[in-house]
């Protein structure tokens, strides 16, 4: 299945689109993803389609430097839970460590690799977003994430040794060295980070070792529930999906990258049908979506991507025995009581 990545990726695009000129709703739409979900951090959706959408915003504006734009308006919590473990790591390797084992929590196409030789280490960063292409301005923000993070654990005055990047070298690349604060190196034979050896071994500047048994936990936490299954992932899809009308097994198929009879295969595997998933996913958002009165009940008849209102007063009526206006009045008394 095509690797998939978490909205979280798109932190601040809206604001950068602005910047730079951009609609980002017609970019966000033309790259068939939701607009409101970019708050929705940790929905998963296609990697390809962020790493698309990065592109596209790249070419549209004139901006080479895009991805890299992006990556200087990343904060350290957008790694969500995950920044509350490696801030506390002891020290800087450790916390490299920690972010590349988990780094499939937040995006399933990154591959960060750590080598050393001679006192110094190289970070690689990799990418497989499941289709061909070249996507620099994925790997600018991932490496621009990356150095942002060393810079957190070694302080701001901090410099690499030098940035490599395997992308040809861009009309003005001052943006680069503006950001790196280094050397940067283009049509390279890997993209990533070399700094010295000594440098993972110094203390994490963030850490307080009286927060890191908790941080444990949280760890302990992650581990215990990182497996993906089909049926989330189906679910993330039908969730994204329904709102465009194009929600079908062939289109979630086509978005795992598999056919449609794999998905079922899978699911089957995992006791479900993609009806079944279906019909859950939409009872889930109906229930919730009915009874807080925040859109009207066309609307949500459309976001549940039903052909007309009397077809989802219909299912609504066989799933809950009760029509949504029934609902939506009884979840208005149970407030008022």
């Amino acid at each position: 299945m095509k690797p998939l990545a978490r909205y979280a990726a798109l932190n601040n695009y809206v604001d950068l689109a602005h910047a730079v000129g951009l609609d980002p709703a017609r970019m966000v739409r033309d790259a068939g993803l939701d607009l409101p979900s970019l708050s929705l951090q940790d929905r998963w959706v296609p990697a390809s389609a962020i790493a698309e959408l990065l592109e596209d915003s790249a070419a549209a504006s004139g901006r080479e430097d895009f991805g890299i734009a992006l990556a200087e308006l990343r904060r350290f919590s957008n790694l969500g839970p995950l920044s509350l473990v490696v801030r506390e790591e002891p020290d800087v390797r450790s916390a490299v460590k920690v972010l590349v084992h988990y780094e499939h929590m937040y995006n399933e196409a990154l591959r960060t690799r750590i080598s050393e030789n001679g006192g110094i280490a190289t970070l690689r960063v990799g990418l497989d977003v499941g289709v061909p292409g070249d996507f620099h301005q994925s790997i600018d923000l991932a490496v621009g994430v990356l150095y942002q993070l060393l810079q957190g654990f070694l302080g701001r005055t901090w410099r690499p040794l030098s940035v490599s990047f395997t992308r040809p070298a861009p009309r003005d690349p001052a943006p680069y060295r503006r950001m790196f604060g280094t050397e940067v190196l283009f049509d390279e034979r890997f993209d990533g980070i070399s700094l010295y050896s000594k440098d993972l071994d110094a203390p994490n500047a963030m850490s307080d070792p009286l927060l890191r048994p908790y941080t444990q936990k949280i760890l302990e936490e992650i581990d215990a529930h990182q497996d993906v299954t089909t049926v989330s992932r189906v679910r993330e899809l039908i969730e994204l999906l329904l709102p465009t009308g194009r929600c079908s097994a062939e289109q979630v198929a086509g978005s795992l990258g598999v056919d449609r009879r794999t998905v079922h295969r899978k699911l089957a595997a995992e006791g479900h049908t993609f009806a079944s998933v279906l019909d859950s996913t939409r009872a889930d958002l109906a229930s919730h979506m009915v009874g807080s009165r925040r859109h009207s009940l066309t609307e949500v008849s459309e976001l549940l991507g039903f052909s007309s209102p009397a077809n989802f007063s219909r299912w609504f009526r066989k799933q809950f025995g009760r029509s949504p206006s029934q609902w939506r009045s009884e979840s208005v008394e149970e407030r008022r009581a």
